[in-house]
C-alpha cells in the first residue's frame, strides 16, 4: 500500500505542504507533485490529460485560493471561479481516468451563518451562508455535492474533509488575505520587536473561533483517504473554541507582551460562532491530538526561521 500512486495538489500550501511531510513521513513512496509552472489547475484539458498520463490511484485535493475576510469580501469573483474551476477539473478529471479515491478539503465556512452549535455535517444548506466569504463557500459546496453525486451515480469513494481554522507552519501572514490567527501571530511578532503598545484586533474580539493545528488535518487526510465511508462529508476539528479576543491574549501571554488591546469595530467580525461537531471523525477512529500550546510553538518556530517583518 506504501507504493499506492497519489496526486496531491496544491502542496506548496499550508495544507499541501503539512499533508506531503505526514506522507513522506508515513512512508509513502509515491507521490505525485505538480507546481503551477507544470500543471495550470484552471485548464480542464491540461489537467485531464496529467491525470492520463500519470494514473494516481488517489488524487488529494489541497489546492484553493484562499484567503482572509478582507479578500473573500472585495475579491468574490475570484474565490468562486478559481475554486469551481479547480475542484471540477480535479474531480471530473479524476472520474473519467478511473480514479476511485479522492479526498476534497473545504472549510468550516461552508455551514449557515447562524448555525446551531457545535455544527453537524447536516446542517450544511439549512440557512444563509456568512457575507463576507459567500463566493468561497458556494464554491465549496459545490465541489461537496458533486462528490456526493459521483458516489451516488459512479460508486466512487470521493471523501470531502471540513476543517476548522487551520493554522501551522507555512502558512501566510500578509495582514491584508490572511486568516485571523497567522494576522494575530504577525501583529504580537511586531510588537515584540519594535517594543509597540497596543495590538490591534479587527472587530469586536468577541466571535468565537476554533484552530485546528495544520498536522491534525494532513493525518485526517491520510487516515480517510484509506477508509471507505458511507458519507461523502466528515467535518476536521479540535472541538474546542474561545473568543478572537482571547487568541491575542493567548499570544501576548506566549510573547511575553506587555500592551493592551485596540479592537478595530469598523472591521467585519464574521460569523459569531463555528465550532464544529466532530463526532463522525471520532466514530471511525480520527480525533485531533496537537494542542494550541504545542501548535503554536511549532507554527512560530517556523514564523522566525521565514523571518516574516
Amino acid at each position: 500500500m506504501k507504493n499506492i500512486k497519489i496526486f496531491l495538489a496544491g502542496h506548496k500550501g499550508l495544507v499541501g505542504s503539512a499533508i506531503l511531510r505526514r506522507l513522506r513521513e508515513k512512508k509513502y513512496t509515491n507521490i505525485i507533485l505538480a507546481d503551477k509552472k507544470k500543471l495550470n489547475l484552471l485548464d480542464q484539458k491540461k489537467v485531464f490529460n496529467f491525470l492520463k498520463r500519470k494514473k494516481p490511484k488517489i488524487v488529494i485535493i489541497a489546492a484553493a485560493k484562499v484567503g482572509g475576510i478582507y479578500h473573500n469580501s472585495t475579491r468574490g469573483a475570484d474565490f468562486i471561479y478559481e475554486n469551481l474551476q479547480i475542484q471540477n477539473n480535479l474531480i471530473h478529471g479524476s472520474y473519467k481516468n478511473n480514479i476511485k479515491r479522492l479526498i476534497f478539503l473545504g472549510s468550516s465556512c461552508i455551514y449557515p451563518k447562524n448555525s446551531k452549535q457545535p455544527i453537524k455535517e447536516e446542517y450544511l444548506l439549512s440557512g444563509k451562508l456568512e457575507e463576507t466569504n459567500l463566493p468561497y463557500a458556494t464554491a465549496k459546496i459545490a465541489g461537496i455535492k458533486m462528490c456526493e453525486a459521483y458516489n451516488k451515480q459512479y460508486k466512487t469513494n470521493y471523501i470531502c474533509l471540513m476543517p476548522a481554522n487551520t493554522f501551522g507552519p507555512n502558512d501566510n501572514y500578509n495582514l491584508l488575505n490572511s486568516h485571523f490567527f497567522p494576522a494575530l501571530i504577525k501583529k504580537a511578532h511586531q510588537c515584540k520587536v519594535k517594543n509597540k503598545k497596543m495590538i490591534e484586533v479587527w472587530g469586536t474580539g468577541k466571535p468565537f473561533r476554533e484552530l485546528i493545528f495544520v498536522d491534525d488535518i494532513a493525518d485526517a487526510c491520510i487516515f480517510f483517504m484509506n477508509k471507505k465511508i458511507k458519507e461523502s462529508l466528515i467535518n476536521i476539528g479540535s472541538g474546542k473554541d474561545m473568543r478572537i479576543k482571547d487568541y491575542a491574549k493567548f499570544l501576548i501571554k506566549k510573547l511575553k507582551l506587555n500592551v493592551k488591546i485596540k479592537f478595530k469595530k469598523s472591521k467585519p467580525d464574521g460569523v459569531f460562532r463555528k465550532v464544529l461537531d466532530v463526532s463522525k471523525a471520532k466514530k471511525y477512529g480520527w480525533k485531533a491530538k496537537i494542542s494550541l500550546d504545542r501548535g503554536f510553538e511549532l507554527t512560530y518556530k517556523d514564523f522566525l526561521k521565514k523571518n516574516i517583518t
